[in-house]
């Protein structure tokens, strides 16, 4: 199918996402906006209590009807393929974009069978999220291994946001990936003054105490317990800390008794609406906290970085290559990140917060979408380009427009 004059419709599907959701909700509402400031027309199609249709800064909205998946806290799926493939065929997409391997891996097969450019993009490990479900590793690993190549095959590409995310498909050779990272908005999340990080912080915390923050879903594989498990140790040696968790999820009373039962100074939030709320609260801190071991681009983690707060990542996710020098990788224990905490509060307050503001601005939005679009086969700002190659190969104008996109990786194959 061929886009429509200069503008391809894209229409996005996703599962796992929610009003009060974090990192793929941003991500989607970013995207979906440089695509329309692109000259094209993108859809986005979620689960909801009812079908709803709204027209937003990031093109139509469209909810179809989902059920709720027990246990996660309000996130619902989109389960009625026949409702899904309907709306899909009215919606007539020039390219279809899927963050979901698993429950939305079918509609895959869907945009084939209708002559349609695909890509479902890797949000996560696979492997990696069903070890923390309690899989045992060679276990997950194998499961991950089947339900990757069957993504890959599904798909005409697979869009992965950091080399570690792509590496699991590299394993097994699958050809057909393009690296596109995420972003940031570094425009509304900037460093605050010092009498703006004084107020703010006066809300959680004393002067000489030092103010930590976990800002993510409370969800088992992001292990938001490790956060309170670093602040008992960094209090148990010595040292005068607070928690402020904004976030919620379905591990919220299991972390408040947590607290409670160490009697710790853990401040809940739950959701923080608004940018400017979350620039204010990310940029008090002393240092933020990422334990999710999973993570492959890690939002809120890029988002203290351009707010000018260092941040201690897990080792295990992808973060140690995103933070660079602004953030110290982490065991994933509370001891592991108590010591990354004290690391990192060694260096002089001034250098790491201009450390940490000068690694975000390498991960701004405008390149982020480039990069998606360039993966759709739909250079920035331009006309629609149909490949003469077969699917999944780079055309010649496509690898042109990657070399001058700031730098932006891409890694597209033929299959």
């Amino acid at each position: 199918m061929t886009g429509r004059g200069d503008s391809l419709r894209i229409v996005r599907v996703a599962n796992f996402v929610t009003p009060v959701s974090g990192g793929l909700r941003t991500a989607l509402r970013h995207l979906g906006a440089g695509y329309r400031a692109a000259g094209h027309t993108p859809v986005l199609l979620v689960p909801g209590e009812r079908r709803t249709e709204q027209e937003t800064e990031q093109g139509l909205v469209v909810t179809l009807p989902g059920p709720v998946l027990p246990g996660s806290g309000g996130y619902r799926l989109l389960t009625d393929r026949r409702a899904v493939a309907h709306e899909l065929t009215r919606l007539a997409p020039d390219r279809l974009e899927v963050s979901d391997r698993t429950t939305l891996r079918w509609t895959g097969d869907w945009a084939r069978r209708h002559g349609l450019r695909s890509a479902m993009v890797s949000h996560e490990s696979a492997a990696g999220l069903l070890r923390t479900w309690g899989l045992p590793a060679p276990l997950a690993g194998a499961a991950g291994d089947r339900l990757n190549t069957r993504t890959a095959r599904a798909y005409d590409t697979v869009i992965c946001t950091t080399d570690w995310a792509a590496a699991e498909f590299r394993r097994l050779g699958v050809r057909n990936l393009a690296r596109a990272p995420l972003g940031v908005d570094l425009a509304a999340l900037r460093p605050p003054t010092a009498p703006e990080r004084a107020d703010e912080r006066a809300r959680y915390a004393d002067p000489d105490q030092v103010l930590l923050v976990l800002c993510s879903r409370l969800s088992t594989e992001k292990h938001p317990e490790r956060a309170v498990d670093a602040l008992a140790e960094l209090r148990a040696g010595g040292l005068p800390a607070v928690l402020v968790v904004a976030g919620t999820g379905p591990l919220r009373s299991r972390l408040a008794a947590r607290a409670a039962r160490l009697a710790l100074p853990v401040h809940l939030l739950g959701h923080v609406a608004g940018r400017d709320a979350l620039a204010r609260l990310l940029g008090c801190a002393d240092v933020v906290l990422a334990p999710g071991p999973v993570e492959t681009f890690g939002l809120a983690a890029m988002e203290a970085l351009a707010c000018g707060t260092p941040v201690a990542v897990s080792r295990s996710s992808a973060l140690p290559g995103l933070v660079g020098p602004a953030g110290v990788a982490a065991d994933d224990t509370g001891a592991g990140f108590a010591d990354a905490v004290r690391e990192l509060l060694d260096r002089p307050e001034g250098a790491r917060r201009a450390a940490a503001r000068a690694q975000a601005e390498q991960y701004g939005w405008p390149a982020a979408v480039a990069a998606f679009l360039t993966a759709h086969g739909a250079p920035p700002g331009g006309p629609a380009q149909e490949s003469a190659e077969p699917k999944g190969a780079e055309p010649a104008p496509v690898a042109r427009q990657r070399r001058a996109a700031d730098g932006v990786q891409q890694e597209q194959a033929q299959r």
